[in-house]
């Protein structure tokens, strides 16, 4: 398979965990029943299938529009208080 198909495969299943579970199961029951000459299995993945679809269209439908949000600025651009002094490595004398 091809890498980006690959990459876009594994997006949506992580979009959208419960109808790619739900459209895996189809599948596996179309080709199950498909291979054997399960009729009933067959159709049962092939309506499955569809109800994974039309649940994941109901899902895009159902998602409002990104809004674009504006960063807000937590800390204040400049400092208000002054830097603090710089330690110097000079000993100090024990008091007494």
């Amino acid at each position: 398979m091809n890498i980006s198909l690959l990459r876009m495969l594994n997006s949506i299943y992580r979009k959208e965990p419960i109808s790619s579970f739900v459209l895996t199961v189809g599948i596996v029951d179309a080709a199950i029943g498909g291979f054997d000459s399960q009729w009933s299995l067959f159709s049962f993945g092939l309506g499955t299938i569809g109800v994974a679809v039309a649940l994941r269209w109901w899902q895009i439908q159902r998602r409002p529009e990104p809004i674009e949000r504006v960063a807000v600025h937590v800390l204040p651009a400049r400092a208000s208080r002054p830097p603090l002094p710089l330690l110097s490595a000079a000993k100090k004398q024990p008091p007494g």
